[in-house]
C-alpha cells in the first residue's frame, strides 16, 4: 500500500501543478476552453487528492507516524511541491 500511496502523492503532485498553470492561462470568460480544459484537469486532482488523504490516514498506524508528521504529510497536499517533499522524506523506501 505504500507503492501505492508514493505514486499517489507523485500523481497528486503533477496534476496540482498543471490545474495550477492551467487557471492561470484560462481567461474568465473562455467557457468552452474551461469545459475542455480546466473542468477534466480539475476532477483528476479532486480525485487524487483525495485518494492522497485516505490513503495517509490508513497507512498512518501501519507506518507508525506520530501525529506531527500525520500532520506534516496531511499539510503537504495543501502546498505545491508538497507532496513530492513528502514522497523524498517519508517515502523514499517504498
Amino acid at each position: 500500500m505504500l507503492k501505492i500511496f508514493k505514486i499517489t502523492a507523485i500523481l497528486e503532485g503533477i496534476s496540482y501543478l498543471v490545474l495550477f498553470a492551467n487557471m492561470l492561462l484560462v481567461k474568465p470568460n473562455n467557457m468552452d476552453l474551461y469545459k475542455t480544459l480546466l473542468y477534466p484537469i480539475g476532477m483528476s486532482h479532486g480525485v487524487l487528492f483525495i485518494g492522497y488523504v485516505l490513503l495517509a490516514i490508513l497507512l498512518k498506524k501501519s507506518q507508525k507516524w506520530d501525529f506531527k508528521t500525520f500532520l506534516l504529510i496531511q499539510f503537504a497536499s495543501l502546498v505545491p511541491l508538497g507532496t513530492f517533499y513528502i514522497e523524498r522524506k517519508y517515502l523514499k523506501n517504498a
